[in-house]
């Protein structure tokens, strides 16, 4: 082998910075162009989180390290999952203030069961309240909480701030840059096994990607053998007795956040093959028919289905580029090409639906579409209940709120009648942190009371724990809908008069059809009003009726919010320039006739 090689990669939970420290380490080792960045996508610049697993490389003291990036949502946990198969040792991220968070177990727990002795990095260590003894003693208690072996349990730990690029061993000791870490990796990471000649080639493909030039790509990393560029290969998958044949048109390997052509790459490695075009996650590369293929990568099943169709609102056509149901069908077949945690049904005709791992999973690739010019209508997101061995069962999941003491009562009871139970409650000072586990449904349109609750003082993670015992009715939402039953601009002088019937999304001039939600209504009926009405004219002025109009900001709608206060009987229309919500009926006699038969069916089937 030319080079000793490490493989590693960076987990922790959302915002506890790895791509900064990752950044960092491209910056110190001369692997990082100018003004380049492991978030390369323009929502994660946007939002500051990671949506996609990256790869990276740094040279140091004549060694390859190859670097994984790893999302901290929860959503993108398939990211971390298949990427954790393909790497030798983790550096496990922890915020020196807000300690291991929910999804800083879910990666660990995959990891430790793969075998991994992870470096623990305590980063941001220069917080106002930072609190590293805590933070040590949180994360021993959560290693063997997930049962790590003593092994596991002697972790090295280093102190950073990702931001400033440095780090130290010890506490007392100078931080300059980042060569206390780098020097933690290659003690400590095993070497990965190098070439031998005459071994059989076995890679695995454990990440996707998309060319338009190439077509499909392939992440890959080479267990045995060697890997030449032109080569025909055998494509197998563990559990298929299926074998198929392809050729590595382009085989590239990573300098930082570039690619770099090369003719072979040998085992250890980490490479993006180009050629193989019905290459999925999981399957084995190799140049011998007859080898065993590596054992398969799982990823965990949706939690969340919704329906995605043409937009058929009066404003159909006006901002979108691409509006028809085969448009939409094209470019979700392209999505799954990469999206291994999505999935698609296309037999329900000119709707599709398409399950998630989360709220924010999908609006991500809401989002996606819409910036490429797509518009769309979707339903409301309704979670995955299923049957197991003769058992109805729903997704839960476990729910940390960190938040001042003094909102505690108010997210007890909120989440209480949402089917939530507290499963642990530890108070810091004014702090607190409340730990619930119930069902996803519970959780979905939560988030945005949570904020209202806790004054934008709390912060809420979650993390899905798997399919449990159907949780029985909980509580439904207690506003309704404000619904224009006029077809023109918005006037002032009606929002004026409605925004004390409850929270409008609307501002003046706001072009509105009938049928379309301009608000919540805070009797939770739906209200039909005329937002058009304009102020009757005379020729006679009475004391105070010119007064200055005074409106409340409305809250504005986003993909995110959308999908969160939308009602089983509405669309969240979305299109390039505009999100709005809409009723599936839009004529108030459609929706009365539903009603009626809803009810005609249901006393039937009493």
């Amino acid at each position: 082998m030319s080079q000793p090689i490490r493989n590693i990669a960076i987990i922790a939970h959302v915002d506890h910075g790895k791509t900064t420290l990752t950044d960092a380490l491209m910056e110190q080792t001369g692997s990082r162009e100018k003004d380049s960045s492991m978030d390369s996508n323009a929502l994660e610049q946007e939002r500051g989180i990671t949506i996609y697993a990256k790869n990276t490389s740094v040279q140091y003291q004549d060694t390859k390290i190859n670097i994984v990036d790893t999302p901290g949502h929860a959503d993108f946990g398939s990211e971390v999952e298949r990427v954790l198969r393909s790497i030798d040792c983790v550096l496990l991220v922890v915020d020196a203030q807000e300690g291991p968070m929910p999804q800083t177990r879910f990666v660990l727990k995959k990891s430790l069961e793969l075998s991994h002795r992870p470096i623990v990095v305590i980063n941001k260590i220069d917080k106002p309240a930072a609190d590293l003894d805590r933070t040590e003693e949180q994360v021993l208690e959560l290693f063997l909480e997930l049962g790590a072996d003593d092994e596991q349990c002697n972790f090295p730990i280093v102190y950073a701030i990702g931001l400033q690029g440095t780090a130290k061993r010890t506490r007392d000791e100078e931080m300059k840059d980042l060569t206390p870490l780098l020097d933690t990796i290659l003690e400590h990471v095993p070497p990965a096994p190098g070439y031998e000649e005459g071994q059989v080639l076995r890679a695995q493909v454990f990440n996707l990607g998309y060319d338009n030039f190439l077509g499909r790509l392939a992440i890959a990393r080479i267990y045995e053998g060697k890997l030449v560029a032109n080569a025909q290969v055998h494509i197998k998958h563990d559990g298929l007795s299926e074998t198929r044949k392809g050729k590595v048109v382009k085989l590239q390997t990573f300098h930082g956040v570039s690619k770099v052509d090369v003719t072979e790459a040998e085992a250890g490695d980490i490479v993006m093959i180009a050629g193989l075009t019905d290459i999925n996650i999981g399957d084995t590369v190799t140049d011998n028919e007859s080898a065993e293929p590596l054992p398969a990568i799982n990823v965990d099943e949706p939690t969340i289905a919704l329906q995605f169709m043409a937009n058929s609102s009066p404003f159909m056509g006006r901002e979108g580029k691409y509006v028809t149901s085969r448009q939409i069908r094209e470019r979700l077949e392209k999505e799954l090409e990469v999206n291994v945690g999505l999935q698609v049904d296309f037999s329900g005709g000119d709707a599709y639906e398409v399950r998630g791992r989360g709220e924010m999973h999908i609006a991500i690739l809401l989002e996606n579409m819409r910036r490429e010019g797509y518009e769309l209508a979707v339903s409301q997101p309704k979670v995955i209940i299923k049957e197991e061995d003769g058992v109805k069962v729903e997704p839960f999941e476990e729910v940390t709120a960190d938040l001042p003491s003094e909102f505690q009562g108010a997210v007890i009871e909120r989440l209480g009648q949402r089917g939530f139970v507290m499963m642990n409650m530890v108070a810091h000072e004014n702090q607190v942190r409340l730990i619930f586990e119930g069902p996803t449904r519970g959780l979905l349109g939560y988030r945005n009371q949570f904020v209202v609750d806790t004054r934008g003082n709390g912060i809420l993670a979650s993390r899905v724990l798997g399919f449990r015992p159907y949780a029985g009715e909980i509580q439904k939402r207690a506003t309704g809908s404000m619904v224009s039953m006029a077809n023109g601009k918005a006037l002032g002088f009606a929002l004026f008069g409605l925004q004390d019937r409850g929270q409008l999304y609307i501002t003046p001039g706001t072009e509105v059809y009938e049928g379309m939600v301009i608000g919540s209504s805070a009797k939770g009926d739906e209200m039909i009003v005329n937002p058009t009405k304009g102020k009757q004219l005379t020729n006679m002025r009475a004391s105070g009726s010119d007064d200055a109009i005074n409106l409340v900001p409305p809250k504005e709608i986003t993909i995110e919010t959308g999908l969160e206060i939308m009602g089983d009987d509405e669309f969240l229309e979305v299109t390039p320039e505009s999100v709005r919500l809409r009723k599936q009926y839009l004529k108030e006699s459609e929706r009365s006739r539903r009603d009626k038969t809803l009810l005609s069916l249901y006393n039937k089937g009493r």
